[in-house]
C-alpha cells in the first residue's frame, strides 16, 4: 500500500501522528501529487490548525485547479470562520468541479441561510435532504427552511419525516407545533410542545409555547 493511502488508512482509525508522519512522506516522495496535500490538509483540519491547512488546500490546488475536494475544504473552513460569501464561492466551485455529495448541497444551502437567503437556500437543503435520505438533520434544516418562506403545510410533512428518522429531535417537535399553533390547532401544538418538554425539559420554546398556549 502507497504512503497516501496508508496515510488516509491511519486518519480513518484516529491515529494522528502516524496519519501525519505517512502523508508528509507521501508528499515528499509525489511532490506534484495534489492528493496528499489536500489529505494533509484535512488531517490538519480535524486537529484544528486551519491556517496550515488553508495553505496546504491551495497548494493542491495550485497543481490542480479543477480538485473539488479542495474547494470543498476551503469552503467548510470559510464556513467555520464565518467567511459565508467566501465559503459559498467555494462550494459552488467544489459543485461545477463535479462534486454532488449531499454534503456539500447542504453546507452550501446552509451558507445562503447564514446570509439570510433562504430562497436560494431551499433548493440545496432539499438536494441534501434527498441525497441523505436517513440524515434527520438535513431533513430538518429542509423543514425549518421552508416554515420560515411560510411554506407551512410542506415544513410540516418535512418535520414529521425527521421524527420518522429521529423520534427524539425536540427542534422538530417543537417546530411541528409552531406549525399546527399557525394553523390554530392549539391542542396539537400542545401536544408536540410537550413532548419535546419531555424529552428536554430546558426547551425554552417548548416550555413558552406551552405557556402561551395554556393561558389561552
Amino acid at each position: 500500500m502507497a504512503k497516501l493511502e496508508q496515510g488516509i488508512a491511519m486518519m480513518q482509525e484516529g491515529k494522528w501522528e502516524q496519519a501525519a508522519q505517512l502523508l508528509t512522506e507521501a508528499i515528499q516522495e509525489e511532490p506534484n501529487n495534489p492528493l496528499g496535500y489536500v489529505n494533509f490538509a484535512n488531517l490538519l483540519d480535524v486537529l484544528g490548525e486551519a491556517e496550515r491547512a488553508v495553505t496546504f488546500y491551495k497548494k493542491a490546488l495550485e497543481i490542480d485547479d479543477t480538485l473539488a475536494t479542495a474547494y470543498y475544504g476551503l469552503g467548510t473552513i470559510c464556513y467555520e470562520q464565518e467567511q459565508f460569501e467566501d465559503a459559498k464561492v467555494m462550494f459552488e466551485k467544489a459543485m461545477k468541479c463535479g462534486l454532488q455529495s449531499g454534503d456539500v448541497y447542504f453546507m452550501l444551502g446552509f451558507t445562503y441561510v447564514e446570509l439570510g437567503k433562504d430562497l436560494m437556500a431551499l433548493p440545496h437543503l432539499q438536494r441534501a435532504m434527498e441525497l441523505n435520505d436517513s440524515d434527520a438533520e438535513a431533513a430538518f434544516q429542509y423543514g425549518l427552511c421552508l416554515a420560515r418562506l411560510e411554506h407551512v403545510k410542506e415544513a410540516k410533512a418535512v418535520f414529521e419525516k425527521v421524527l420518522e428518522l429521529d423520534p427524539t429531535h425536540t427542534d422538530a417537535l417543537y417546530n411541528l407545533g409552531v406549525a399546527y399553533a399557525f394553523e390554530e390547532n392549539n391542542e396539537k401544538a400542545l401536544e408536540f410542545f410537550k413532548q419535546a418538554v419531555k424529552l428536554q425539559p430546558d426547551h425554552f420554546l417548548a416550555g413558552n409555547g406551552i405557556r402561551l398556549l395554556e393561558q389561552d
